[in-house]
């Protein structure tokens, strides 16, 4: 309605103004403006009333979209400036597709990793109330320290559990501070091994990190040493007594590696490409209380998952692999170039 009134008052005006003219023009000019005025102006409205339709129909097409959630095709339309305009609408509707699927598939993603979570949580939360009870019955003392240091171990998973979590999560949302200074590959590895000294020395597991001091990469170094310390981990649960866990690195001009390799049994082939999936224990874990994620006994399967996020967010790569000699190896490169 507002296009029609619009499209009346411009040929309204449109008259106005040949009158004018030929009000002016002498004798048979008067005629001849008059009449090519008039064809002017029917020009003008089936033109423009042309377009005005398909401008309607255009938002309507739009507002179906919009209101209605439904995928149309768009007419299309031979003059420019509304050619152009459909082809933006097109774009848009396309791209808000693309966006409506990618919020489903995150929906869904976030109720798997939501169910995986209380799943997790609940195992140690039921363990630690039959604990209590069994504390609450217990009558001689060391029984009841016993179980108390196993109440202990619960809680302590469940604390690593909730802040490895929240570490992921910031990392999904892009919330942690990434830092980009030269590190040197030595002291790295030294920080994130520091915390395993200890179980690496109850397990009689050797760890062999001879790395050139001059070998540096561009990073965040807290942040890689906690990435390099849960590989570690990983690597430590799967090493027998007597084994070795053996670090190196070697920086070219195109980028700086360090790789981890273990002398255990290495990584069956049917887990190799779900390694690094949230929650993934591997294909002998719920058998055998194995896990290759890491962490506490009977851990959680996200350890390498962190790991893999925390080395992606600088740009960074790891990948899994079992080494020609046998055991794991873990591979993780930070280029020095961006193509």
């Amino acid at each position: 309605m507002g296009s029609a009134s619009t499209l009346l008052r411009q040929c309204l005006l449109l008259a106005l103004i040949t009158a004018l003219i030929a009000l002016f023009a002498p004798g048979i000019a008067r005629f001849w403006v008059l009449v090519a005025g008039a064809a002017a102006i029917a020009f003008f409205a089936i033109v423009s009333w042309r377009r005005h339709r398909q401008i309607r129909r255009l938002t309507a097409q739009i507002d179906e979209v919009l209101h209605n959630g439904r995928a149309v095709q768009f007419e299309k339309c031979r003059e420019g400036d509304v050619a152009v305009l459909t082809n933006e609408a097109e774009k848009m509707v396309s791209r808000l597709s693309r966006t409506s699927a990618q919020l489903q598939e995150e929906r869904g993603r976030l109720a798997d990793s939501l169910a995986d979570i209380s799943h997790q949580i609940r195992t140690p939360l039921t363990a630690a109330e039959l604990m209590l009870a069994s504390i609450e019955r217990a009558e001689q003392p060391q029984e009841r320290k016993r179980l108390l240091r196993q109440l202990e171990g619960q809680l302590e998973r469940i604390s690593w559990l909730v802040t490895t979590l929240l570490k992921i999560a910031k990392v999904d949302a892009g919330a942690i501070r990434v830092q980009k200074n030269s590190v040197a590959v030595a002291d790295c590895v030294r920080r994130g091994a520091s915390p395993l000294e200890m179980a690496l020395d109850l397990r009689d597991v050797r760890l062999d990190a001879a790395i050139d001091p001059a070998v540096r990469f561009t990073g965040d170094e807290p942040w890689t040493a906690e990435a390099i310390e849960n590989i570690l981990k990983n690597c430590m649960e799967k090493t027998p007594a007597g084994g070795t866990i053996t670090i190196t690195a070697h920086e070219t001009p195109l980028a700086t590696t360090i790789r981890i390799t273990d002398t255990g049994p290495g990584i069956a082939p049917e887990d190799l490409p779900h390694l690094f999936d949230r929650f993934y224990r591997g294909g002998d874990a719920k058998a055998a209380g194995d896990n290759l994620a890491l962490a506490a006994p009977e851990g959680f399967g996200i350890g390498l998952s962190l790991a893999q996020a925390l080395i992606s967010a600088q740009g960074g790569t790891v990948q899994a692999a079992n080494a020609q000699n046998g055991g794991a190896e873990f591979t993780i490169s930070f280029p020095k170039l961006v193509v």
